[in-house]
């Protein structure tokens, strides 16, 4: 099973698939990710879940086109604001 996850942090939208969301956000709390590290407190919320690898990178590419990133903006807006916080 492949998850869809959107990461927000300062108005800005991180969106990626992973087999382990567990492992891959303790990866980003850590600062092993360098497209995130250095970007502050975040909140990770799951978009969708897909059972095929080939689907689940469909759907990303849908989710972090214009198209996609502007329906994630109106479904979680003011979601930046009350986010959890890095390393805790």
């Amino acid at each position: 099973m492949y998850k869809i996850y959107v990461l927000f942090f300062n108005k800005n939208v991180y969106t990626r698939m992973t087999s382990d969301l567990s492992r891959r956000t303790k990866e980003h709390q850590r600062g092993k990710v360098r497209s995130t590290r250095n970007k502050g407190k975040f909140v990770a919320k799951v978009i969708e879940e897909c059972g095929d690898r080939k689907i689940a990178r469909k759907r990303e590419k849908y989710w972090k086109s214009g198209c996609g990133k502007e329906k994630l903006k109106k479904l979680y807006s003011g979601v930046e604001q009350s986010g959890s916080s890095r390393g805790s």
